[in-house]
C-alpha cells in the first residue's frame, strides 16, 4: 500500500482557490474592528462596525469613503494584516486570517502609505518582488502594462508620482494574483496622472483580476466600479451599482438656464407659476430649476409660448455625492485628513 505525498502549501493554495464562476471571491460578513484610545483616555476607537459586502469575479469593486471612515482597516483585515475582533473574511473562499499562506499568492495589495528604498530601480524592485513567488508574472510583460518599460532603470526616489503608483500597481500584479486592492491609488495625483491611473485599472481588470478599491474620490468610483459600498463612520451605508445608487434617490430633476437680460424677470414669472416646478433660485445670473421628471420639457415650452428663447440650457447631474448627502445628511468631506467627517446639511434625510 502506498500513501500519497502531502501536497505543497502553494499546491494547496490553488487548488483551494481553484475558479468557481458561482462563487463571491470575497466575502466580508458583520466585520468589526476598533483600536484602543490614544494615551489611554476615553472608550475605544470603532473602526470597522459591522461592515458585510461581496464581490463577484471580474468586478471592479469600490470600498467608498470619507477619510478616516473605516476604509483601509476593512482591506487590510481582508489582506490578513490586521486582526479582526469579530465577523469573519474570505478570499476565494479562505480565511485570511488564520490561514494566510492559503491566499498569499492570489491576492496582490498596493498599500496607501508604501514606499521602496531610494537607490532602487524598477526593474530591480519588480525582479525582486517577483523572486518571491512560486509563478510570478512576467515582468517585461508588466513593464509594458503599466507604461514603465522606458523607466526600468530609474531609481526610485526619481521616479514622478504618477510613476510610483504605476510601479506600487505593478507590484501588486507581480504574483499573478487573481484578486488585487488597491487603496487610494490617485491621492497626491494631478488629474493627468489620475485619468492614465484609472485607464490602468480598467487594463488590470481586462487581464482577469478582480479588483477591490478603495477611494475617497466620488469621481473615482463613478467612473470604475461596477459596484461598491458607500462605508461612514465604520458602517455600510449604501450599497450597489453606481448608476444603482443614484437612480434610487428622489424623482426630482433639476436644470439651469440662463435668458438673455431683458427677458430675465419675465422668465422667472413664467417658470413659478408652473406646476411642475418645485424650486426656483438664480446662481450667478443662471436661473436653477428644481422640479418633477417632466421639469425639462414643462420649462422649455412654457418659455417659448412667451417667446423667451434661452441663450443656453443644461441639467445637473446627481452623484454619489447626492447619495452620501441623503443617506447620512451631511455634506461629504474631501479633507485629506479627514478630520472632519462633515457638516449637517439642512432639510437632509438620515
Amino acid at each position: 500500500m502506498t500513501t500519497a505525498p502531502r501536497p505543497t502549501a502553494a499546491a494547496a493554495a490553488r487548488a483551494t482557490t481553484s475558479p468557481d464562476a458561482a462563487a463571491p471571491v470575497v466575502e466580508v460578513r458583520n466585520l468589526h474592528k476598533t483600536y484602543p484610545a490614544p494615551n489611554g483616555s476615553g472608550g475605544p476607537k470603532v473602526a470597522v462596525d459591522d461592515v458585510s459586502f461581496t464581490v463577484g469575479p471580474g468586478e471592479i469593486f469600490g470600498i467608498l469613503g470619507p477619510n478616516g471612515a473605516g476604509k483601509t482597516t476593512t482591506v487590510e483585515c481582508l489582506a490578513g494584516l490586521r486582526e479582526a475582533d469579530g465577523g469573519s473574511v474570505r478570499v476565494l473562499g479562505v480565511d485570511p486570517q488564520s490561514r494566510p499562506e492559503l491566499v498569499r499568492g492570489a491576492l496582490g495589495v498596493q498599500l496607501q502609505e508604501s514606499s521602496l528604498t531610494d537607490k532602487i530601480t524598477v526593474e530591480e524592485a519588480l525582479r525582486l518582488f517577483a523572486s518571491f513567488y512560486e509563478a510570478p508574472a512576467d515582468v517585461e510583460e508588466l513593464l509594458g502594462l503599466l507604461d514603465l518599460a522606458e523607466h526600468r532603470r530609474v531609481a526610485y526616489a526619481k521616479l514622478s508620482g504618477g510613476q510610483k503608483q504605476r510601479l506600487s500597481i505593478a507590484l501588486a500584479l507581480v504574483g499573478n494574483p487573481r484578486v488585487a486592492i488597491l487603496d487610494e491609488l490617485t491621492t497626491g495625483l494631478d488629474p493627468q496622472a489620475r485619468r492614465a491611473t484609472w485607464d490602468l485599472v480598467e487594463r488590470v481588470r481586462d487581464r482577469g483580476v478582480t479588483v477591490l478599491l478603495v477611494t475617497h474620490f466620488m469621481d473615482e468610483a463613478e467612473r470604475l466600479c461596477d459596484r461598491l459600498v458607500v462605508i461612514d463612520a465604520g458602517r455600510v451605508v449604501a450599497e450597489g451599482s453606481p448608476a444603482e445608487l443614484i437612480d434610487a434617490l428622489d424623482d426630482s430633476r433639476t436644470l439651469r438656464l440662463r435668458v438673455p437680460a431683458d427677458d430675465h424677470d419675465l422668465a422667472l414669472h413664467t417658470l413659478a407659476g408652473l406646476a411642475d416646478v418645485e424650486a426656483i433660485d438664480v446662481v450667478r445670473r443662471e436661473i436653477e430649476v428644481r422640479g418633477t421628471r417632466r421639469v425639462l420639457p414643462a420649462v422649455v415650452l412654457a418659455l417659448a409660448e412667451r417667446d423667451v428663447v434661452p441663450d443656453d440650457v443644461r441639467t445637473v447631474s446627481r452623484s454619489l455625492e447626492d447619495v452620501f448627502v441623503a443617506v447620512t445628511g451631511r455634506t461629504y468631506d474631501h479633507a485629506p485628513d479627514g478630520t472632519a467627517a462633515g457638516t449637517r446639511t439642512e432639510g437632509a434625510s438620515r
